[in-house]
């Protein structure tokens, strides 16, 4: 009778030892988000040029002819993909370590630390010493991060617009595991040259207004791995919650068989 007795508490005591280890607050995102008060940061948010990118540019005004000698000729050749071709007709241009790059008649020009929307202003504006009206389309071809640590599938994202969200990268990054730390994520960003780590709370829906809320080109995010990943490296996943597991409903049933 004790030890039918001594079953069915373990049968109960399974289900709540297993799902009552992991709360919500480390796994939930955004979790306060009814009480943020958020500003409209989409429309503060212009991504900075830096050295390495590699620009489009393309110039335009009414008078075509005009704007032909500021475009570099369009190289036609062939390609096993329409995409591949695409790219090869591209206008590119590479910003060097000094932040300038290199334009037909103007000469070199300096991008480097201004906002997409101030080099395309800087460049209509040296622009108009030569042609009526232009109008200057700027893309980055090469905008990418690095998305690494306790997610799915870690590596470097190459993203086709010019704007991504930290929770966009660890998407494409196919979600964080089971182990990575949601309250501290690390964003390593180069700015003028130099390093800078933030670091970001996930489960918090406070962070939609933190600088690293948008992410820049070339950021490093970092997802650590917690306690229970760290200690199951050294004896293989999961043996860790097994043994401890084990021991606590053998220390159970030796209670209630005494």
């Amino acid at each position: 009778m004790i030890k039918s007795n001594a079953i069915k508490f373990l049968l109960i005591l399974f289900p709540v030892f297993f799902f009552s280890c992991a709360s919500r607050e480390k796994i939930a995102y955004y979790q306060n988000i009814e009480e943020v008060i958020a500003s409209d940061t989409s429309s503060n948010f212009d991504t900075k040029l830096q050295p390495d990118d590699l620009l489009m540019l393309v110039v335009m005004a009414e008078n075509a002819e005009a704007a032909a000698p500021f475009n570099l000729p369009s190289i036609i050749m062939q390609s096993t993909t329409e995409f591949e071709t695409q790219q090869l007709r591209m206008n590119s241009y590479l910003i060097d370590a000094e932040g300038f790059i290199q334009f037909p008649v103007i000469g070199a020009i300096q991008l480097g630390g201004l906002s997409r929307t101030q080099a395309i202003a800087k460049m209509e504006t040296e622009l108009k010493k030569y042609i009526k009206e232009p109008k200057v389309n700027l893309r980055i071809l090469n905008f990418k991060v690095t998305v690494s640590g306790e997610v799915k599938q870690p590596g470097i994202q190459n993203i086709t617009s010019e704007r991504i969200t930290l929770i966009e990268a660890i998407t494409m990054a196919g979600d964080l595991t089971d182990y990575g730390i949601r309250n501290n994520i690390m964003v390593i960003r180069e700015k003028d040259g130099k390093k800078e780590i933030g670091r970001v709370d996930i489960t918090k829906a406070d962070f939609i207004n933190s600088p690293y809320y948008y992410l820049s080109q070339n950021d490093h995010v970092y997802v650590e791995p917690n306690k229970t990943k760290v200690n199951a490296s050294a004896v293989g996943p999961n043996t860790g919650i097994i043994i401890s597991a084990i021991s606590l409903l053998l220390t159970v049933v030796a209670i209630i068989i005494r």
